[in-house]
């Protein structure tokens, strides 16, 4: 039975990818060789189902429809896929990070520490809970590509959506590995804004975008067009990210406002304020940023320097000019409705969330 979403209300859609997604995760039932355990089993399907807000499957499903998909359960399975992809990324940038919470709730690594500790198993719970979650992870990316495949579309559309979706996999280990490399060291915006486009950009609106109207049969030309929409809005999505890593409120984020700092993350933020503080106030970063165990009141004086150095500001300038950016690249697509509004108000959405 074809279903009719309305453009500007995601919320029907989500219940439809999260019940693909349940569907999927059934038929992963513990016991097959293939499957994982369990307990993995369960992590999972708690990790994949709790929260999200599914942007990759919508932007797959909005291209899709903009190039005249019809709706249909191959095109939610398709699309609903990527929510699985998205795991894999989360699971292994929250080992990489060092970060206990997600979305409100202990991250993957951390369940299985705690899992280790409370058995009294032999060896540290903290070394058990990342291999554990490392695999928890490469499963997701495996049962992506499962989904994928059989999400009931034609071969041959499969085929050259799949082209899409292997090259959306290696951009985003690329970009997590430059992100690594400028953890080491102080990368300059250049470097971070690299960094955001390959891991995030891509991966949240470019490539699922770009899928959906593969699948659909759309003119590569057009394609190939959608990246001038989805790059700069994918920036403008990651940019605000890193504003909510430093000064979201974790009630609201669901995650510390301190592991970007703990971390050296190397995100455009910091590297403005490098960039224009003085020599006294690039000292107290050097000193603050990066540090393991740095409390609220070394946080708290970091944000300062960001506030007094003009770089929150400027990126906040940054994701404006992103989003105009965005807004005429849509203006210029040949897309039809009721996609070009879904893909409107998705790009509000995207750009200044709060969460």
């Amino acid at each position: 039975m074809t279903l009719t979403v309305a453009p500007t209300d995601p919320t029907l859609l989500r219940d439809r990818f999260d019940a693909a997604l349940a569907a999927f995760l059934r038929e992963r039932r513990p016991g097959r060789s293939d499957d994982g355990s369990l307990v993995v089993h369960a992590v999972l399907r708690q990790f994949v189902l709790a929260g999200g807000k599914r942007l990759r499957p919508l932007f797959c499903y909005w291209g899709w429809r903009g190039s005249g998909g019809l709706d249909g359960p191959p095109i939610v399975v398709a699309a609903a896929a990527l929510e699985l992809f998205h795991a894999f990324a989360l699971i292994h940038d929250d080992i990489l990070d060092g970060s206990d919470r997600r979305r409100g709730q202990p991250s993957v690594h951390r369940i299985f520490a705690d899992l280790h500790a409370r058995s009294g198993w032999h060896g540290d719970p903290e070394a058990y809970g990342r291999d554990a979650a490392l695999l928890c992870g490469d499963l997701c990316a495996a049962w992506s590509g499962q989904m994928f495949h059989g999400c009931g579309l034609d071969q041959e559309r499969i085929r050259r959506g799949y082209a899409l979706f292997a090259r959306m996999r290696a951009e985003v280990i690329a970009g997590e590995y430059l992100d690594v490399v400028g953890a080491a060291g102080a990368g300059s915006v250049a470097d971070a804004l690299t960094v955001i486009r390959l891991k995030t950009a891509r991966y949240t609106v470019t490539r699922p975008v770009q899928i959906g109207a593969v699948l659909a049969g759309a003119d590569p030309d057009v394609v190939a067009a959608l990246a001038d929409f989805g790059d700069p809005l994918g920036e403008a999505f990651q940019l605000r990210d890193d504003l909510l890593g430093v000064f979201g409120d974790p009630a609201v984020t669901g995650k510390s406002n301190l592991d970007d700092l703990r971390e050296g993350k190397s995100t455009v933020l910091l590297a403005l304020a490098r960039a224009e503080a003085g020599p006294g106030r690039a000292a107290r970063l050097r000193a603050l940023v990066g540090d393991p165990g740095l409390d609220q009141t070394g946080a708290a004086e970091v944000r300062g320097i960001i506030e007094a150095t003009g770089a929150r500001e400027r990126v906040e300038g940054m994701i404006r000019a992103r989003v105009e950016e965005a807004r005429a690249a849509l203006d210029r697509l040949p897309l039809v409705e009721p996609a070009r509004s879904a893909l409107a108000e998705l790009t509000v959405r995207a750009a200044h969330r709060r969460h």
